[in-house]
């Protein structure tokens, strides 16, 4: 009967490492579509802010604006986060009135944005730290997903002047 101790022993041994390795797979899977998910989403918060900003300057502010909206709108994933950081740097440049839609719509999409860039900095944050984790590189847990990029682009947030009264 001893024998049958180490047994049962090991194959509980076997069934609890087994579980452990199928709870950290799919922690990781579920992690890294997370972070896919949020990156999708951050694309769609700065296309958002980009028309509302060809928007505006279509309305009020002219050409160097509208330029920086149209480049931000048209740029490569290798040469977005410098379009981005240069429509952010136009847009602050800029009085926004709280009482006009197309400043509104602007000011709503950044805030917005920015929401969406912090869900996005976490995410990668934690995709990142667990595939770190030696169980999950020797058995090559996240092999099947790239390793998420941070979207690295100034505060988009922008605020109305404090001397205008707001609704």
């Amino acid at each position: 009967m001893p024998d049958m101790r180490w047994v049962v022993g090991a194959v509980v041994v076997v069934g609890l490492v087994t579980a452990y390795l199928i709870w950290t797979a799919n922690r990781v899977e579920r992690l890294q579509n997370r972070a896919e998910s949020a990156s999708r989403a951050l694309d769609a918060h700065l296309l958002r802010r980009a028309a509302a900003a060809a928007v505006l300057a279509e309305q009020r502010y002219g050409v160097e604006l509208y330029a920086a909206a149209r480049i931000a709108l048209d740029a490569v994933p290798q040469e977005r986060e410098a379009a981005e950081n240069d429509l952010t740097r136009q847009l602050r440049t800029v009085e926004l009135a709280p009482d006009d839609p197309a400043c509104e719509a602007v000011i709503a999409a950044s805030r917005r944005l920015a929401l969406a860039r912090q869900l996005h900095t976490d995410l990668v944050r934690d995709a990142r730290a667990v595939r770190r984790r030696p169980v999950v590189r020797v058995f090559r847990m996240g092999r099947g997903h790239r390793s998420p990029r941070y979207f690295d682009i100034d505060d988009p947030t922008l605020t109305i002047p404090a001397d205008v009264p707001t609704g």
